[in-house]
């Protein structure tokens, strides 16, 4: 039931992800001012990745795109295998999915008048020295971020479990293979 509904989950975002792109790029938003000093809508086409690195650099750019198809692939991997009984993990990487899916089809299907394949991003974040992203950036950012703290504290499986339960669970699993192994 968990993958039904992080696949429903991840749907959901991707839409988002996707009608928000198309928006911003429909009205060409430039806003002028940020808001809170923080954050304006500025649409752009990002040819390159994060903050515009290989945007003059086509080969790299593809070499990328096959890494993040192979990338979405790994993810949907682990989704089923190690994270298979972790539902926390199997929420974040279908985050980070929805991310890089949404990022994968802008760079699949749109193309400038150069003929360069390019990402829509439409939210401005220069203050706090990030640049202009979209929402895929976001899920993906904020999704690597959980997940790395899953793993680390959460679940009898983690790293350092946070809870007293998890702690016991993780001991009584290490005796069992200790007495399968020893």
């Amino acid at each position: 039931m968990t993958a039904v509904i992080c696949g429903i989950a991840m749907l959901v975002l991707l839409f988002a992800d996707q009608i928000t792109k198309a928006w911003a790029e429909a009205v060409q938003i430039h806003q002028g001012n940020y808001f809170l000093g923080m954050v304006r809508l500025y649409y752009t086409e990002n040819t390159g990745m994060a903050f515009s690195m290989f945007d003059d650099n086509p080969a790299a750019m593809t070499v990328i795109t096959v890494l993040t198809v192979v990338m979405i692939a790994g993810i949907a991997a682990l989704f089923f295998t190690v994270f298979k009984r972790n539902k926390p993990a199997q929420a974040a990487l279908a985050v980070i999915e929805a991310g890089a899916i949404g990022n994968l089809i802008d760079r699949l299907c749109l193309t400038n008048a150069s003929g360069e394949a390019y990402v829509r991003d439409f939210i401005d974040v220069s203050p706090l020295r990030f640049g202009v992203c979209n929402l895929a950036d976001f899920y993906i950012t904020f999704a690597a971020v959980a997940l790395i703290f899953i793993i680390l504290f959460i679940g009898p499986d983690a790293v350092f479990p946070l809870k007293k339960k998890w702690r016991e669970e993780a001991a009584e699993k290490e005796k069992l293979r200790a007495k399968k192994n020893g």
